[in-house]
């Protein structure tokens, strides 16, 4: 993934799409990375996935509450509150 500063896309931002276009441009300012310019094409797909992603987080979910692997709430407090002292933190 090629870099680019903030100023420098700022400057060139056409030039920034273009490159966009082949692949992901990443931003930073200050040195630091604050962004990822992609395409529309690569943005489409990527939020595609997420979509996908969360359709069988959901439906494995429902599975486990079908075939009863559930936990109350207090329950699985209490199992975390047992394994921190059992860590000793």
């Amino acid at each position: 993934m090629e870099i680019l500063n903030a100023s420098d896309v700022k400057r060139e931002f056409g030039e920034a799409l273009i490159k966009a276009q082949q692949g992901p441009v990443g931003i930073n300012k200050n040195g630091k990375p604050v962004a990822v310019m992609v395409s529309a094409r690569a943005y489409a797909e990527l939020q595609s996935f997420r979509e996908q992603h969360l359709q069988q987080e959901i439906a494995a979910g429902m599975a486990d509450i079908k075939a009863g692997r559930v936990s109350a709430g207090k329950d699985v407090m209490q199992r975390m509150r047992k394994r921190v002292v059992d860590a000793g933190l």
